[in-house]
């Protein structure tokens, strides 16, 4: 953890902004029971990646089915909930009263940030920037969307701090040498805690050490 003044905050979306992680483990989950019967669990090990990243890496050799996963999961995202995690549009206020600059850093795509702009309206003037899979060449836990979510906002990595759930995103922001928050929405919290420099259930328990850094 850095003890430099924090001045951006950097957000995952799915786990850290909605509650969806649980909508997607389902998805995934029936997905991967279709194609890798061999591969229990292997939903939790995807996320946090991009939807190329996962195809290039567990569906290579089903070109023919990737279509029709990509139909699939577009019309699942058409009726996902999105609904926000607890707290957190209180917080994000409170940021921006303090002149913290934010952004969401995702791996998903420009397909579902429709269904989530349909959703919430309001949702692009919660942040200085909003940065996708087609921002970054190289998908959690590589660093790299982590540095262009701070080079968006005009910041040092050591100058951010990074709230995420999955496993991958955790690693990503370490990596990239920011302040690590990990929401135990996915992951238990004693899972995450090594990955972390704190560790909260929801933006309702913020702790009083996190709050002086803004």
């Amino acid at each position: 953890m850095t003890d430099t003044l924090i001045r951006a905050a950097l957000f995952d979306l799915d786990g850290v902004v909605f509650d969806t992680e649980s909508q997607y483990s389902k998805f995934w989950g029936e997905q991967c029971r279709m194609y890798h019967p061999d591969k229990p669990g292997l939903e939790n090990e995807i996320k946090g990646q991009t939807l190329v990243m996962i195809f290039d890496k567990y569906f290579s050799g089903l070109k023919d089915e990737q279509p029709k996963i990509i139909a699939a999961l577009d019309e699942f995202e058409r009726g996902m909930g999105f609904e926000y995690i607890d707290g957190f549009l209180d917080f994000i206020g409170s940021l921006k009263c303090k002149g913290i600059k934010t952004a969401v850093v995702t791996s998903s795509n420009m397909m579902k940030m429709r269904s989530v702009y349909a959703a919430h309206e309001e949702f692009r003037s919660l942040f200085d920037a909003i940065l996708t899979s087609e921002d970054f060449e190289r998908s959690k836990p590589d660093p790299d969307c982590y540095y262009k979510g701070a080079a968006a906002l005009g910041v040092s990595p050591d100058e951010c701090v990074v709230f995420e759930d999955s496993f991958n995103g955790l690693k990503s922001g370490r990596a990239a040498g920011m302040t690590i928050v990990g929401l135990s929405t996915t992951n238990k919290a004693d899972e995450i805690k090594p990955y972390c420099d704190f560790v909260i259930p929801d933006f309702m328990h913020i702790p009083q050490t996190l709050k002086s850094k803004f």
